[in-house]
């Protein structure tokens, strides 16, 4: 059932899903206003009762009907829980001011797609486009990779770990976007998706590695597995740079276009070795 999901939320979500209708992080924003401090017990609380909520509708229909309700949830899940939709309307709207030469609009919406760790200031535009490449490869990894990899690992409890790493991806975003950074590094919210991203974030750069130049970036991976002080952030997109180098873009609308048709492809080698491994267990 793991694999058909995946299959249906990703078609839907290509053809359908443009906005915030369908996103986890919008139905939440009223759960993240509530009180006015952050705080790691917050951050726990949300997590933990939003997974419990999940675990307990998806008990209660279990068996029922030939699991036709439980195909239903877990595809709403995950239609709520992966892609991008506001984001790629975000990325939309910068290419069409990127070719219409509208610098403000170009830079608002450069800047919201780089919510999470933000774009560098006062420095070359060279270095400001590779950041924007390092946002789009995060946002693909946040809102398809990690999710898909939760979803995959934990099997039957897939829907569960889901929803609360899309809870928690949902509440960072929140934060960055409606108050300081003191009240987003009080939350915690950092530290837990940095534990929670350590797997995914290797298991990606695998693939972003074997596309590009594996020769630096194997090394690179190597010398990841055993890096405990650099972000995820870091760690993925220097690997994904490597893979970026061998065909590199020096204009707006060019530079972030190649990195999305990167994290394209990566996204498809990932949901084939799913697939692989899904027919195998079967089979077997």
């Amino acid at each position: 059932m793991t694999l058909i999901t995946l299959l249906l939320v990703l078609a839907w979500e290509r053809l359908f899903k443009l906005g915030e209708h369908w996103q986890l992080d919008h139905r939440f924003e009223v759960i993240y206003r509530r009180g006015r401090a952050a705080s790691l017990t917050k951050t726990l609380a949300i997590f933990i009762l939003w997974m419990a909520v999940i675990w307990g509708i998806l008990r209660l229909v279990h068996g029922l009907f030939f699991g036709v309700p439980s195909l239903v949830l877990w595809v709403v899940i995950c239609l709520l829980c992966i892609g991008a939709g506001l984001k790629r309307k975000h990325y939309r709207a910068y290419l069409k001011s990127a070719r219409q030469g509208d610098v403000n609009a170009c830079s608002e919406m450069a800047e919201e797609l780089a919510l999470i760790h933000g774009l560098p200031v006062d420095c070359s535009e060279d270095l400001r486009l590779r950041e924007l490449q390092n946002a789009l490869i995060w946002i693909n990894f946040r809102y398809y990779l990690a999710p898909m990899f939760w979803f995959v690992v934990c099997g039957p409890y897939g829907p569960v770990a889901l929803a609360g790493y899309a809870v928690l991806r949902g509440y960072q975003s929140w934060l960055a976007r409606n108050t300081t950074p003191l009240k987003r590094s009080q939350s915690g919210v950092d530290s837990i998706l940095h534990v929670l991203d350590w797997i995914p974030v290797r298991l990606a750069g695998v693939a972003y590695a074997l596309i590009g130049h594996g020769e630096k970036a194997l090394p690179a991976w190597f010398a990841s597995l055993g890096d405990i002080h650099s972000s995820q952030y870091q760690v993925l997109t220097r690997l994904a740079q490597f893979s970026l180098a061998r065909d590199p873009h020096l204009d707006p609308v060019q530079t972030p276009r190649a990195a999305v048709s990167m994290a394209r492809k990566v996204t498809i080698i990932i949901l084939i070795v799913v697939a692989l491994l899904t027919i195998y267990g079967t089979l077997v």
